[in-house]
């Protein structure tokens, strides 16, 4: 079991590449350092492996997939997850392994929103992105994360092998914060600065392919996570167009005591039972959502148990 483990996920990544590694291997000389390829076209591999990493390969495309890998395969005591495209510099690792194995933070966040993020990257687009998703999560899971989207992280062993991960590609990230803050998780912040990909590194990150599926990923979690507020609301609006539509119905009805709209108090009545039966489905899942927390608290145990079990 090692003491850290240096995550890092690659794909075309030979440009920059050598000078993470050695990086993060002069910030953290005790750490072990993974580059997992996922089928780039260039050197990367052999770079990684020159410079002095553990290469290893994930051949099922995109970035959910290599962590899952990842997560599966290596056991730590602390995990630190960055990216191959130097942006994050590795200075700030040793404090952020430090939060997770002195003071059992689960997650420690690299924040980069609160530093140089809006300065070095040129994309405005991406930075519309970041904030709308921070806004967006903190106000449906009453939060406080200061970066939903960075892929600065570091991670207890604990919330490695007790995260699902289910998505495949860059909304991962938004994924794990989602989990850590349902599931009551030691969130830890470290504001750590940004810089832009240096010339000629490309980011495989689309802004409207990408932010679409984090957009999804925020909404399958909340219905998942917050069954109760999701159906419930949804139960509030179907109410509020059934009543809307309703009442022109029945103040004819009070003045001639005939129903001249027939159709509109028909599909009135649906809509109604609509929101009643989302209202019903939300108080279901939620309690069934209750229970699996109770379970889920249960499994930590075996986890932790696990843990010292490799640890001896």
């Amino acid at each position: 079991m090692d003491k850290i483990a240096v995550l890092i996920p690659c794909y075309n990544e030979e440009k920059t590449i050598e000078k993470v590694v050695k990086d993060f291997k002069a910030a953290l000389p005790e750490a072990v350092i993974y580059v997992y390829n996922n089928n780039s076209s260039d050197r990367t591999a052999e770079i990684a492996a020159e410079a002095g990493a553990v290469v290893r390969n994930e051949y099922l495309q995109g970035k959910g997939n290599v962590i899952r890998r990842m997560f599966r395969e290596i056991d730590a005591e602390c995990y630190i997850m960055t990216d191959g495209d130097d942006t994050y510099p590795a200075e700030f690792a040793p404090e952020m392994a430090s939060l997770v194995l002195d003071k059992h933070a689960d997650m420690v966040v690299g924040d980069r929103l609160s530093s140089t993020y809006f300065e070095e990257n040129k994309r405005p687009f991406h930075n519309a992105g970041n904030s709308m998703v921070r806004s967006t999560i903190n106000h449906l899971f009453k939060s406080n994360i200061r970066d939903i989207m960075t892929g600065y992280r570091a991670f207890s062993f604990l919330f490695v092998k007790s995260f699902p991960v289910l998505s495949k590609g860059f909304e991962i990230e938004t994924e794990m914060t989602i989990f850590a803050v349902d599931q009551n998780m030691q969130v830890e912040n470290v504001i750590v600065t940004y810089r832009d990909r240096p010339e000629g590194s490309v980011s495989k990150l689309n802004t409207v392919k990408d932010g679409i599926k984090v957009l999804l990923t925020i909404g399958r979690l909340f219905r998942n996570y917050q069954p109760f507020k999701c159906f419930g609301l949804i139960s509030l609006l179907l109410s509020l167009v059934s009543v809307g539509f309703l009442i022109p119905v029945l103040i004819d009805f009070a003045k001639t005591g005939l129903v001249a709209k027939f159709p509109t108090l028909i599909v009135c009545c649906f809509v109604l039972l609509a929101a009643l039966v989302s209202f019903f489905t939300g108080l279901i899942l939620s309690i069934l959502r209750a229970r699996a927390k109770q379970e889920f608290e249960i499994e930590l145990h075996h986890i932790d148990e696990r843990k010292k079990r490799l640890e001896e």
